[in-house]
């Protein structure tokens, strides 16, 4: 929803929650054995891996932990299900390797093979979706159990909880980080600092291809109304608005002294947070939400004015002036305080507090690849991209 007239915008894609304890069947080591430091800088370094043996589920509480304000899925739950019959049922452990839930082993090999029959025995493509979704979602669950910090979504050893410090957002302002299941648990994703920053119902997640979530997104942008819906999204085939254009006729006088009850009042701004190749899948999937709830074939998408963000220092993108998903939502807070109407709530106080925890998360980053001996430049390509 991010529409730049001449700088395109792309979105890959605090609370201290204690670390959740976890089943004690579930083993975790690390298979560098030429460290010698603490354990938990151990744990910080990756290749990791994790055994599980007959972890029963996910609860609410684990789930939540990690982000979502929504009950567990019940497709997660099944998949997690058949996980554990699968283990059961065949001469392997189920094992995780590497920090994005990757089965390993022999197990992988069965499950592999089971997942595809079961992907195609499927009879549409929602149904496919949706199994795809939740079978990337449950796998990076249990293959980070013990290994990523719940609330930042870094290694154990790399945790920065302490260092971020959290801010209310305007009230008449909500964020929807709307995320793609590949994007779920990556270290490197900004998209959580929003929600770290200014609290889940500020800042909610929806994952891409979870009925449960999507359903309650939706419910919550049909009670605000379709005038207060934007996505931050480079909309080709569509006129876009700058902030401007879209936010300077209005106003909150007579709400400011209302409770936020319903979210009746409140602007919602749904952010793609997905990689360039999956972000377009995801907007055409909200835009026939949109269409089959208010019969508009266009989804209102807004222009901004952001450059590249600092991320770029370790995390290649298709050019320097694309960017990440913290970045667009400092963007528009940051031109929203811009405007007369807007100038007294503090937006840019509440930009800033996102800049600063983009700044902790680059740090974090940093020293995690200078200690495993990685390279902390970013790749240099589309060179023409650079001005």
């Amino acid at each position: 929803m991010l529409v730049i007239p001449s700088r395109p915008l792309s979105f890959i894609s605090s609370f201290n929650f204690p670390l959740q304890q976890f089943c004690s069947k579930t083993i975790i080591t690390c298979m560098d054995s030429s460290i010698t430091n603490s354990a938990a800088n151990n744990c910080s370094r990756e290749p990791n891996k994790v055994v599980s043996s007959g972890e029963v589920g996910i609860s609410v509480e684990e789930w939540r932990g990690w982000g979502p304000t929504s009950t567990v899925p019940s497709m997660v739950t099944q998949v997690i299900v058949d996980l554990n019959l699968l283990e059961e049922n065949v001469d392997a452990h189920m094992v995780f390797r590497g920090n994005h839930g990757k089965l390993s082993g022999d197990f992988k090999v069965q499950e592999d093979k089971k997942h595809r029959a079961k992907y195609q025995s499927l009879s549409d493509s929602e149904q496919k979706l949706q199994f795809f979704s939740a079978r990337q979602i449950a796998c990076r669950v249990l293959g980070s159990r013990g290994y990523l910090c719940q609330k930042c979504w870094l290694a154990s050893g790399d945790c920065m909880c302490s260092k971020l410090i959290t801010c209310p957002l305007w009230n008449r302002v909500r964020f929807w980080l709307y995320m793609h299941p590949k994007d779920f648990l990556r270290q490197n994703n900004t998209g959580k600092l929003l929600w770290q920053v200014f609290g889940v119902q500020a800042a909610t997640l929806c994952l891409y291809g979870i009925a449960e979530h999507e359903e309650m997104m939706w419910d919550a942008l049909k009670l605000a109304g379709k005038d207060k819906v934007w996505c931050l999204y480079p909309n080709k085939n569509a006129p876009a608005s700058s902030v401007k254009d879209s936010m300077a006729g209005l106003s909150f006088a007579h709400v400011e002294n209302h409770p936020e009850a319903d979210g009746t009042h409140s602007l919602n701004f749904v952010l793609i947070d997905g990689t360039w190749s999956n972000s377009g899948a995801m907007f055409s999937r909200l835009k026939e939400r949109y269409k089959l709830m208010w019969g508009e074939e266009e989804i209102p998408c807004i222009t901004l004015n952001a450059g590249a963000s600092m991320m770029h220092k370790l995390r290649p993108q298709p050019s320097w002036d694309r960017t990440c998903t913290a970045a667009a939502a400092i963007g528009l807070l940051d031109e929203l305080h811009d405007l007369p109407n807007f100038v007294s709530y503090g937006l840019d106080k509440q930009a800033k507090a996102i800049e600063d925890a983009v700044e902790v998360l680059l740090e974090a980053l940093t020293a995690r690849r200078l200690r495993m001996g990685r390279s902390i430049t970013r790749k240099q390509r589309h060179n023409h991209d650079i001005v």
